[in-house]
């Protein structure tokens, strides 16, 4: 957004006298950050929230605090996005665990619901964590967080979630689903820009080891001129967690101007309108033969529209390409992502193309 964009050129100029930046600002707009993301993410506390360079860091951490045994399972989605596999496959390996993929069922009709429900009969008393994201990043299946997280508590597994695909376009309660992560990459609906990203963590991380042993996550590392008198305490709780050199004078004004926006706007109104956006296209597209999971299992931002036998995924790419239609295809799927930028003419026209 342009409001994103001017807060990166005044944290570029800020940075051209450094000497002008006060301690207290190494901290204070990190702090005003996690109370404005507290607010979007619906959680009590802003100081369980931490900036992140990415998804595979903010889980990272999640991997090294994990108590995970021989024998052992975590559970993930059939193709999850990589940041939210790769850790899991690695701390797997070193301490003989297993990964259990929840491949989607090869069906056309209920896919969403069965594949919810693979996941919950999944969930067994050797299952230490399920990772797995709010909306599927290649078609937006949604997933039941809610039951996921009763079925976790009751054999005592951790949920570790990547909003990345949702937060910021599909609204969420932290205070409701109770995770022991929520990690997303500030650079998609959060309207952010790349390379920083924020994290939620639970009491179950409370007391871990962080990936990384920096100055300004230390106890009292406030006061700078008390530096040099090293502290092996950490901060309480989740801040331990936080990235080094997380006082970016240019990429947390950008990061806090996207989410002040979004929270001006409500993430409600939101997916409101992609649903009004959407709403007589896909009765259209599905006439047409084309299929697209039930409303109950997909967001109105980010959805997959399936091809029926008839239909020629060359041909539609060739007709996509010769209208400027920007969409993305994941195999037999087409992966349609609206937002309050697009217009009701933009999904008309997608429909049109789509439907000759």
């Amino acid at each position: 957004m342009r409001r994103v964009e001017d807060a990166g050129y005044s944290g570029v100029q800020r940075k051209r006298n450094p000497f002008q930046i006060t301690p207290e600002e190494f901290f204070g707009e990190t702090d005003i950050l996690r109370e404005e993301y507290a607010k979007l993410i619906n959680a009590e506390d802003p100081k369980r929230i931490v900036t992140i360079p990415s998804v595979s860091y903010g889980m990272a951490n999640v991997a090294k605090n994990l108590p995970l045994l021989k024998g052992d399972n975590i559970i993930v989605v059939g193709e999850q996005f990589p940041s939210n596999v790769y850790p899991w496959r690695k701390v797997a390996l070193e301490n003989k665990a297993e990964i259990v993929t929840i491949t989607p069922p090869e069906t056309k009709e209920d896919r969403g619901k069965k594949w919810n429900q693979q996941i919950l009969d999944a969930i067994n008393s050797k299952t230490k964590l399920v990772a797995v994201a709010n909306v599927h990043w290649a078609d937006g299946t949604l997933f039941d967080l809610k039951k996921i997280r009763e079925k976790t508590n009751d054999v005592g597994a951790w949920l570790a979630i990547d909003g990345t695909q949702s937060v910021g376009a599909l609204p969420f309660y932290v205070k409701v689903i109770k995770p022991d992560a929520l990690v997303c990459a500030g650079y998609k609906w959060l309207m952010g820009p790349y390379s920083v990203g924020l994290a939620y963590y639970g009491p179950a991380l409370d007391n871990g080891d962080p990936i990384e042993e920096n100055w300004i996550n230390r106890y009292e590392s406030e006061d700078f001129s008390n530096l040099v008198n090293y502290n092996d305490k950490y901060k309480g709780g989740a801040l331990r967690y936080e990235v080094g050199e997380h006082s970016n004078f240019i990429l947390i004004p950008m990061m806090l101007e996207a989410v002040r926006q979004l929270n001006e706007w409500g993430v409600e109104n939101v997916q409101r309108y992609c649903k009004d956006l959407i709403s007589e296209g896909i009765h259209k597209l599905r006439d047409a033969g084309y299929r697209i999971e039930d409303k109950n299992y997909r967001g109105s931002h980010l959805f997959g529209i399936r091809l029926s036998e008839s239909h020629d995924m060359e041909a539609i790419k060739k007709a996509l390409d010769k209208e400027n239609i920007l969409v993305s295809f994941r195999g037999d799927s087409i992966r349609i992502s609206p937002n309050v930028y697009n217009s009701q003419d933009d999904f008309d026209k997608l429909v049109d193309v789509l439907t000759a």
